[in-house]
C-alpha cells in the first residue's frame, strides 16, 4: 500500500525551534522585516534564512578566491524549502536509512549545500570548513565529496553525472521497497530529490539516464531544472535553445514550469504536487536569476566561476537590507529557525523506527535481512564454496565462465542485482530465474539499460550507495563511454562492479572497431580501481568473488570471448586476485631463480605455458606468472613481489594482446613486451592472433633474445 499524499510531510518550521548554535549575533530581525526581495511571499524569517545562504556562500568563495558564488544565490530558496518544508532527514543522523535523498548535480554551487547542511544542524564547522571552503583539510571542498562531509549523498561536479546517479537511488529505492515492503508495513519509504542546472541537463549522460528513469516510472525521483540561462562562455542561448520541459514530456516525466515564480510558498506546492505524481519522475523547471540581488553581477558569466569582489559583496548586502558587513555573519534568528531541522528530523527517524519495531514484530526475518543489506554485511558464509573447475582442456571462455559463478553468487547473495547495456546475451551477465525490473514491477533482479553506457555507470553506482551491490557490462571498448562513472566510483571508494567482455582482438570479426587495444591501460590508470583479467575460469570465481567482497574500491571484470583452458583449481591459489600475480608454473630450476620469467594475463596465460613447454625442451628454465590485477600486485610488499619476480632474473617477457602501456615497469630495462602496437583488424580471432605474433613460437623467439640480452 502506498501511504497518502504528504503522510511524512511536516509543517513549516517555527520561528524559534531550536536553540541556537555558534551564529554571530545580529540586530534585531525587525530592521530586516521591511526588506524586499525576491522572495516576496515569504515570511521575513524565511527571507532572513534565505539571504543566510547567499551571504555565506558569497563570503566563502571570496574568501577562498574561488569558486562559483552566483548559483548559490539563485539557489538559494530551493535549498531551503527541501530541508525545512518538504524533505524527511536527520541532521544529527545523517545515514538513517529512510531518509530523503538529495544530489546537487550542479557540483560547483557546492556552498549552496555546506551552507544549508550547517544552517540545519548537520556536522560542518563555519570556522573549521566553511570559512576555510576549497581549503587542504576543509570538508567543505570544491565540490562536494561522498564520505568527507555528512549529508553529502554523492560526490558530483562533472556534470551529469549527479542527476544519473540519482536515478540509480531513486531505482534502488523502489527495488527495496518492492522486496521489503508488506500490507500496512510501508518501511522503504523516501525519495531522491535533485537541482540540476543548464550545464547538468545539456551533457549526453542525463538524457540517458532521465530516458531510462521515464521509462522505468521512477515517481519517487524528483528534480529542479535551475534555468538560468547562464554558463561560463556567456548566455546559454549560444549553444542550448531546445525545449526541456517538451524533452523530458517526451522521456516519460511529469513537468512543471515555474518560469519566475519561485516564492517559497509556490516552491512547496510545485513540490507537493510532484510528490503526488507516484508513476513519473518530475521535473520542475524554475527561471533563477544567477548571482541574485548582485546590483552589477547579476545574470552575468561573471558571477558564475569567479568571486563576486569585496566591494560587489559590500554592495549586495546593502541592497538585499543586510544587518552586517562582517563576513560570515549568521544571525541567530535564522540559526535558530534553520536549526528546527534537527528536531523535525529527529522526530521523524523516531516515527519510522516506531514503524520498523512494528514491521520486525509482524516479519523478524524481513527485518533482519534489510538491516543486513543497509548495513553492508555480506551474507554469513556466502563465500565459504566457491565454485571449482576441474582441469581441461577443453576451451572455455571466462565470459562463459563468470556466468556460471554469476549464478552461483546471485543465489549466495540477494542484493546482487545488475544487466547489461542491451548486450546480455553476449556479456552472459542475466540472473538465471530471476525477473526482469519493469516500470511498475521493481521486485526483479535484472536489469536493461539499454543502449546507454554512459547513463548505466552511473545508475551502478546510484544502486551500490543505496545498498545494492550493483554491476553493469558491456564490451570492454565501451569502457570509454563509462569513464566518468568509473573514475568517480573509484574517488568515492564505490564497490560498483563493472563487468566488460569482448577483452581482445581475440573477438575476431567486428574488426578494429570493437577490439580493444589501450582500454586496459586506461583503466589500469585510475587509482583505486581494481582492473582484474582472469586467465580461466578458477580466476573467474576468484574474480567475482573478489569484487564482492570488496567495501572500499570498484572492480572491472576483463572477460574473453575467445576460448581458455582450464588449469588444476589446486595451481591457482585463493588469494590470487587479492596478490594481484602468482607463480602459476615455475621452472624446472625450481628453487632456484629461472632463467626467463613469461607474464600475462587472461587468454594470453595460456600461450606463455605453451612456450615455456617449447623453452625448457630447449633448456631455458622458464618460470609463468598470472598477472590477473597488476593494481594489486603493485600494492604488495616488496618481499612478495621478489618471490614472484625475483630481481636476479633479469630476462623477463610480457604477453598481453593489448596496449604494451604499463608493462616495462614489471620487465625491467632488459627485459620485452609482446603486445599491440596499433588497432586490430577483421578476421577469426586464430587468424588475428597468428597475425599480430600472438602465438607460443613468437613468444619464443622473443624469450631467447631476452634471454640472451640479459646474459651479455
Amino acid at each position: 500500500m502506498c501511504r497518502p499524499v504528504g503522510a511524512r510531510m511536516r509543517a513549516p518550521l517555527p520561528a524559534a525551534h531550536a536553540p541556537p548554535g555558534p551564529g554571530r549575533m545580529r540586530p534585531g530581525l525587525n530592521e530586516y522585516a521591511d526588506v524586499v526581495v525576491a522572495t516576496d511571499t515569504a515570511t521575513s524569517v524565511d527571507r532572513l534564512c534565505i539571504d543566510t545562504i547567499r551571504t555565506l556562500s558569497m563570503d566563502a568563495v571570496q574568501k577562498a578566491n574561488s569558486g562559483h558564488p552566483g548559483t548559490p544565490m539563485a539557489l538559494a530558496p530551493l535549498a531551503y524549502v527541501l530541508y525545512t518544508r518538504v524533505m524527511e532527514h536527520n541532521p544529527r543522523d545523517p545515514d538513517w536509512p529512510d531518509r530523503d535523498r538529495f544530489v546537487l548535480s550542479c557540483g560547483h554551487a557546492s556552498m549552496l549545500l555546506y551552507a544549508t547542511l550547517y544552517l540545519a544542524g548537520y556536522d560542518i564547522s563555519l570556522e573549521e570548513d566553511i570559512e576555510r571552503f576549497r581549503q587542504l583539510g576543509s570538508r567543505a571542498a570544491g565540490h562536494p565529496e561522498h564520505g568527507h562531509a555528512p549529508g553529502v549523498e554523492v560526490t558530483t561536479g562533472p556534470l551529469g553525472q549527479g542527476i544519473s546517479n540519482a536515478v540509480g537511488m531513486a531505482l534502488a529505492e523502489r527495488m527495496l521497497a518492492a522486496r521489503f515492503n508488506r500490507e500496512g508495513h510501508e518501511i522503504v519509504d523516501h525519495r531522491t530529490f535533485v537541482i540540476a542546472s543548464d550545464g547538468d541537463l545539456e551533457e549526453g549522460i542525463s538524457g540517458e539516464a532521465s530516458s531510462l528513469a521515464g521509462h522505468l516510472g521512477l515517481g519517487r525521483l524528483i528534480s529542479f531544472y535551475d534555468k538560468n540561462h547562464i554558463s561560463i562562455e556567456g548566455d546559454t542561448q549560444l549553444a542550448f535553445t531546445e525545449d526541456v520541459g517538451k524533452r523530458y514530456e517526451a522521456y516519460g516525466w511529469h513537468v512543471q514550469d515555474l518560469e519566475e515564480e519561485i516564492e517559497v510558498d509556490a516552491l512547496e506546492d510545485a513540490l507537493r504536487t510532484a510528490i503526488a505524481v507516484e508513476d513519473r519522475p518530475s521535473l520542475i523547471i524554475v527561471r533563477t536569476h544567477i548571482a541574485q540581488g548582485s546590483p552589477h553581477k547579476q545574470d552575468t558569466a561573471g558571477a558564475h566561476g569567479s568571486p563576486l569582489g569585496e566591494e560587489e559583496i559590500r554592495l549586495t548586502k546593502e541592497a538585499m537590507g543586510w544587518p552586517s558587513q562582517e563576513p560570515f555573519f549568521v544571525p541567530e534568528e535564522a540559526l535558530a529557525h534553520f536549526r528546527g531541522c534537527v528536531e523535525r528530523g529527529a522526530e521523524a527517524e523516531a516515527e519510522w523506527k516506531a514503524r520498523f519495531d512494528a514491521y520486525a514484530e509482524a516479519h523478524p526475518e524481513l527485518a533482519q535481512e534489510l538491516e543486513r543489506v543497509v548495513e553492508g554485511r555480506l551474507p554469513a558464509g556466502w563465500d565459504d564454496e566457491i565454485p571449482r573447475f576441474h582441469a581441461s582442456g577443453t576451451m572455455t571462455a571466462t565470459r562463459k565462465s563468470s556466468n556460471t559463478v554469476l549464478q552461483w553468487a546471485a543465489a549466495k547473495v540477494p542484493e546482487l542485482v545488475g544487466g547489461s547495456a542491451d548486450l546480455a546475451p553476449s556479456t552472459l551477465t542475466l540472473i538465471d530465474g530471476a525477473d526482469s525490473v519493469e516500470a511498475g514491477s521493481y521486485g526483479g533482479r535484472n536489469l536493461h539499460f539499454g543502449i546507454r553506457e554512459h547513463a548505466m555507470g552511473a545508475v551502478v553506482n546510484g544502486l551500490t550507495l543505496h545498498y545494492f551491490r550493483g554491476y553493469g557490462s558491456t564490451f570492454l571498448v565501451f569502457s570509454d563511454y563509462m569513464r566518468g562513472s568509473i573514475r568517480l566510483a573509484a574517488l568515492m571508494g564505490l564497490p560498483s562492479i563493472f563487468v566488460y567482455t569482448h577483452d581482445s582482438i581475440g573477438l575476431g570479426e567486428d574488426g578494429p572497431t570493437h577490439q580493444p587495444i589501450e582500454q586496459l591501460a586506461g583503466l589500469r590508470a585510475v587509482p583505486r580501481l581494481a582492473v582484474i583479467r582472469p586467465a580461466g575460469a578458477n580466476e573467474t570465481a576468484l574474480a567475482w568473488r573478489h569484487a564482492i567482497a570488496s567495501t572500499d574500491h570498484p572492480s572491472a571484470l576483463v572477460l574473453s570471448r575467445q576460448g581458455v583452458p582450464t588449469w588444476n583449481p589446486a595451481a591457482i591459489p585463493a588469494d590470487a586476485i587479492e596478490r594481484g600475480a602468482y607463480v602459476l608454473r615455475d621452472s624446472f630450476k625450481e628453487p632456484d631463480p629461472p632463467d626467463l620469467i613469461l607474464i600475462a594475463t587472461g587468454t594470453e596465460v595460456h600461450i606463455c605455458t605453451r612456450a615455456a613447454d617449447l623453452l625448457e625442451a630447449d633448456g631455458v628454465a622458464t618460470r609463468v606468472v598470472s598477472m590477473p590485477c597488476m593494481e594489486h600486485f603493485a600494492d604488495q610488499d616488496a618481499d612478495y613481489r621478489e618471490r614472484v619476480l625475483p630481481s636476479s632474473t633479469r630476462a623477463r617477457v610480457s604477453v598481453e594482446a593489448a596496449s604494451t602501456f604499463g608493462w616495462h615497469r614489471w620487465v625491467g630495462d632488459l627485459g620485452e613486451t609482446v603486445g599491440m602496437h596499433g588497432f586490430g583488424a577483421s578476421a577469426p580471432a586464430g587468424a588475428l592472433y597468428k597475425h599480430f605474433g600472438f602465438t607460443p613460437e613468437r613468444v619464443v623467439d622473443v624469450a631467447k633474445q631476452t634471454v640472451e640480452r640479459a646474459r651479455s
